[in-house]
């Protein structure tokens, strides 16, 4: 049955067809034969191609005697007996025949009242009403045969409705019935659906503010208790159950490297934006720290801690600001550090946390979106560096030029740059080669080759397999070829206390207003991470702590700003791709379309733990020299695999690929089909839009403003609530923005 009060196909092909169809009051013909050649008849469907003989072809099939009397494609409603073995009865009274034709363009409508019932046969032994639907094979995914005769066949099912058809006294009055029908139909499906959503909003408030008396740390406790009564199941769950250690072993291996290579990463941008300040070996000890004490006193195991993109940024704004005041850095990145988790428990002694439930699915999928766009635009930029350096701005007589300057003993003063361009060539097919050989692997389960367990190993393994595939590659098959590798600086110290006390007094303002704006990326960043970890799609069972995790998060902060080491929160896309890590996931198709559902996660700490305890010891055994074998180009190979699966499941992608899909193959979704497809795009062009602000901020040269980015993630959400409802209307934004 069509939802009139929701999808809005409906009602809409009720004003729009229904005008033009053909409508025949009280026809004498008894056989079903001649009555289908009335009505084609009648309809005189005008296009170029078009025979009625096409119609009868397709509407019947013939018999042994080739003689046509049984209808293919029609569409009845049952009622079930309620008797044992589940049988059903035909409502006899009405029938909708259907055909597509590749012959015709346009919908085409005819309705015809029979002067009294008629048997016509099995399933039709009491026929008044009789439907005929004609539909382009080729269609919209809401506009084809099928769809359309689920609209009229949804108001022929109903009995009033019915009663009122055989009452009407001339075609006028037989339209205007089945118009008027429709409207009450979408109005009374409306009203329900108010009702359902006046007891949601109800339970907003309870949900933000809480039930009972509220107090201090109110959050937190609860938050503790909560996940204290399953700390012993978080270990034991990852030993425990059906190829449950085989996806344990395959989890602790694609953490491993999907935190420690993109630590190496980090670390090398942080080098750059500080000097050497914060190199690769302190950003993969802090992640080592950091993801062993989250595993063991976290409330969600399976959110994953690391330094990100918009912290490298924000690492770089205090740098800058430190080097044009004169502050020493290690000094100012502490205190602004240490005020912005002040700030952090604050919020979680006050249960701010529980704002974020008025954060709608937009705002998820739009920061995760700007974080994939940060993984691009930083490997796309290490690409562009490459080729400057290596490829374009350097000298094609640099041997010739190197040896006069020997020869006049001039090399003090010679400044040229030999050309290396086979390094920029290897480097982007490095990158490129990464990608690739991640994503075949990845996708290697949905091939039939070998079994379906080889080919889950295969996919499980994608990550490390093709980075260490590359590396070989890289290191040994074009080892006469220079590449660009990362550093390890051995004379920085790995921990050092800086002296907050060296700052003048005039800095810890600047530091102050630094940790408030740092803190509401810190806020967001974390809860938005958790509000996805724990979607209600994800099937998780041992509830959320998104108080407890921020203090923790905090906690742990404190100590890496004083230490020196990069900060860590909550990230995206690896979080999300830790719980399909260790969830059983099903392939499931909906008319033609392929989907993933996740059927069991395995919530466990030892993923996270037993990782984090191999990234440490990576730390002082394969840093000196193993990881070194490691190009840049494939870790930035792995910034683009890691933020490409991330789009699988965001719907602001998914929409934005709808202005460039033709629209038969519009994906069957639930907003497809509830909201007007102007709609849809209007909500669409609003979110890019708000992500094209984001990403001016976010990758603006100058660091005051990339300052206020945080600030700029905060108000979209009064926007989305404020503003965008003035241009949507609320029952499309629930279909658009709502949590499914």
């Amino acid at each position: 049955m069509k939802d009139f009060g929701c999808e809005i196909r409906a009602t809409m092909d009720i004003d729009h067809l229904l005008n033009k169809s053909i409508l025949l009051m009280d026809l004498p013909e008894t056989n079903l034969e001649e009555i289908f050649s009335k009505i084609i008849h009648e309809m005189d469907i005008q296009e170029p191609e078009f025979t009625a003989e096409q119609v009868r072809n397709v509407l019947f099939t013939a018999d042994s005697n080739n003689q046509f009397h049984i209808l293919s494609r029609t569409v009845q409603s049952i009622c079930t007996t309620g008797t044992i073995g589940g049988s059903f009865d035909y409502d006899q009274t009405w029938i909708c025949a259907l055909c597509m034709l590749s012959t015709v363009q346009h919908r085409h409508v005819a309705i015809a009242r029979l002067s009294h019932p008629t048997n016509l046969g099995r399933t039709m032994q009491d026929l008044r009403f009789i439907v005929i639907v004609i539909a382009p094979s080729r269609a919209k995914g809401t506009k084809t045969a099928l769809e359309t005769t689920r609209t009229f066949a949804t108001l022929f099912a109903d009995t009033d409705i019915r009663q009122k058809l055989v009452m009407a006294n001339s075609i006028d009055s037989f339209r205007q019935t089945l118009l008027n029908a429709a409207k009450e139909l979408a109005v009374d499906q409306e009203n329900w659906r108010g009702r359902k959503a006046s007891i949601h909003l109800s339970q907003a408030k309870e949900q933000v503010f809480g039930q009972g008396r509220w107090y201090p740390f109110r959050g937190l406790i609860q938050d503790f208790q909560r996940r204290r009564a399953h700390y012993y199941s978080d270990f034991v769950d990852g030993i425990t159950g059906e190829r449950t250690i085989s996806k344990l072993f395959s989890s602790v291996i694609f953490l491993y490297f999907a935190c420690l290579l993109p630590a190496i990463a980090f670390g090398v941008l942080n080098d750059d934006n500080t000097e050497g300040g914060i190199n690769v070996k302190k950003v993969i000890f802090g992640q080592a720290v950091g993801g062993i004490f989250f595993a063991l006193v976290g409330g969600q195991p399976i959110i994953v801690l690391l330094t990100t993109v918009p912290l490298a940024i924000y690492i770089k704004v205090i740098f800058k600001i430190a080097e044009e005041l004169g502050y020493d850095f290690f000094a100012m990145y502490a205190c602004v550090g240490i005020f912005c988790q002040m700030f952090l428990i604050i919020y979680a002694i006050l249960e701010l946390c529980n704002l974020m439930k008025l954060a709608t699915r937009s705002a998820e999928e739009m920061f995760s979106l700007f974080i994939a766009i940060a993984f691009i635009v930083e490997s796309f930029r290490a690409v562009h560096d490459s080729f400057v350096n290596n490829y374009y701005d350097c000298d094609e007589k640099y041997e010739e030029k190197l040896q006069a300057a020997v020869a006049t003993n001039t090399t003090a003063t010679f400044t040229g740059v030999p050309c290396q361009r086979a390094t920029s060539i290897l480097y982007m097919l490095l990158m490129s080669g990464t990608l690739w050989l991640a994503f075949s692997l990845y996708n290697f389960r949905k091939t039939p080759y070998l079994t379906r367990s080889r080919r889950e190993w295969l996919a499980d393994y994608a990550l490390p397999a093709s980075v260490l595939i590359m590396s070989f590659l890289g290191a040994h098959v074009f080892s006469e070829i220079e590449k660009d590798m990362f550093k390890v600086r051995e004379k920085i110290p790995l921990m050092a206390l800086p002296d907050l006390f060296s700052l003048p007094w005039q800095a810890y303002p600047v530091c102050l207003l630094l940790g408030f704006f740092l803190s509401f990326l810190f806020y967001m960043d974390q809860n938005i991470t958790s509000a996805i970890v724990n979607n209600s799609q994800n099937k998780l069972k041992k509830g959320t702590a998104q108080h407890w995790d921020l203090f923790v998060v905090a906690i742990l902060n404190i100590f890496l700003s004083v230490m020196g080491l990069p900060w860590m929160h909550g990230a995206l896309p690896h979080s999300p791709l830790h719980l399909r890590a260790l969830a059983d996931v099903e392939e499931r198709v909906a008319q033609g379309h392929v989907h993933e559902v996740i059927m069991n996660v395995r919530e466990t700490r030892l993923a996270t733990l037993i990782a984090h305890i191999l990234i440490l010891i990576s730390t002082f055994t394969l840093l000196p020299f193993p990881l070194r074998w490691i190009p840049t180009s494939v870790l930035h190979g792995l910034f683009l695999y890691m933020a490409l699966t991330s789009l699988t499941g965001n719907e602001m992608f998914e929409r934005l690929l709808l202005l460039i899909t033709e629209q038969q193959a519009y994906p069957p979704t639930h907003y497809i089909r509830r909201v007007p497809q102007r709609k849809v795009h209007l909500f669409t062009a609003c979110q890019f839009i708000q992500l094209l602000i984001l990403c001016m901020v976010g990758f603006s040269p100058y660091p005051f403003v990339e300052m206020v980015f945080p600030i700029v993630c905060f108000f979209f959400l009064p926007i989305r609530h404020i503003l965008i409802p003035r241009l949507i209307d609320y029952k499309y934004l629930d279909a658009l923005d709502g949590k499914h």
